[in-house]
């Protein structure tokens, strides 16, 4: 009787590691992402900037966030401490009023510029995002205004296409996220900033750069002042300043 014939031996297979998830975003995009959650207000003033929550939220390694956050740094938005990481940046009211002037120089000289290269289809549009700030202010929508406040400003500064200036106001607007708001809620400056608004885009369509940057600095100077108005109020109140989208 024949022997049943042996089956050749298997050699051992070998485990296969499982790969890594690979990072889904280039360091830009992180840098971006991140720079945007700081300037939205997700990531609050003061708040501590823990490489592996980053790394994890970003999908980046935290080699990429080390190199993130060394560039917000550069921006002014986040401090970096040795031995210590790093944390958003807390703006005081007088830093912010700093940045406002500042602001008032870069922004009016966008205003100029879109006065100068905005197309007929760009004035239109900036007119439609005016007309929509107006109906928000008479349906009492502070929120609404506010945010087409924002808009009308970034509207202004890419018909202006002057891309060096549009990056420094970029970093300064998301310097003030602690400030977003507060000077809206003044009584009477919402009625007041319509009206300063409305004279800038008055000039941008009337091609007109010198009344168009005499407008953007006359209201980003009343900005600065009810800013400043309004720090000193809270300083003299009690309880502690409440945070709140200037311009």
């Amino acid at each position: 009787m024949s022997g049943a014939t042996p089956r050749p031996a298997t050699a051992p297979q070998r485990a296969v590691a499982t790969p890594r998830r690979r990072a889904t975003r280039s360091a830009d995009e992180a840098y971006q992402e991140l720079r945007q959650a700081i300037y939205r207000g997700e990531l609050m003033p003061n708040e501590r900037l823990i490489e592996v929550e980053l790394a994890a939220r970003l999908q980046v390694s935290r080699g990429v966030v080390r190199t993130v956050l060394v560039r917000l740094g550069q921006d002014g938005l986040v401090v970096l401490t040795p031995n210590r990481g790093a944390h958003v940046r807390l703006v005081t009211e007088e830093q912010a009023v700093e940045i406002l002037q500042v602001r008032a120089v870069l922004e009016a000289l966008t205003a100029r510029q879109a006065a100068l290269n905005a197309t007929d289809q760009e004035i239109s549009a900036i007119r439609r995002v005016l007309n929509r700030m107006s109906q928000k202010l008479e349906q009492d929508d502070l929120l609404g205004y506010s945010e087409g406040n924002a808009n009308l400003h970034a509207s202004i500064i890419a018909a202006a296409r002057h891309e060096t200036t549009a990056g420094l106001i970029a970093g300064l607007r998301a310097q003030l996220v602690r400030f977003q708001y507060r000077t809206i809620l003044v009584p009477g400056r919402a009625a007041q900033s319509l009206g300063e608004h409305a004279a800038i885009v008055e000039a941008i369509t009337n091609r007109d750069p010198d009344a168009a940057e005499a407008a953007m600095r006359r209201h980003l100077g009343h900005v600065e002042s009810t800013l400043a108005n309004t720090a000193t109020a809270l300083r003299y109140s009690p309880g502690p300043s409440d945070g709140t989208r200037t311009a």
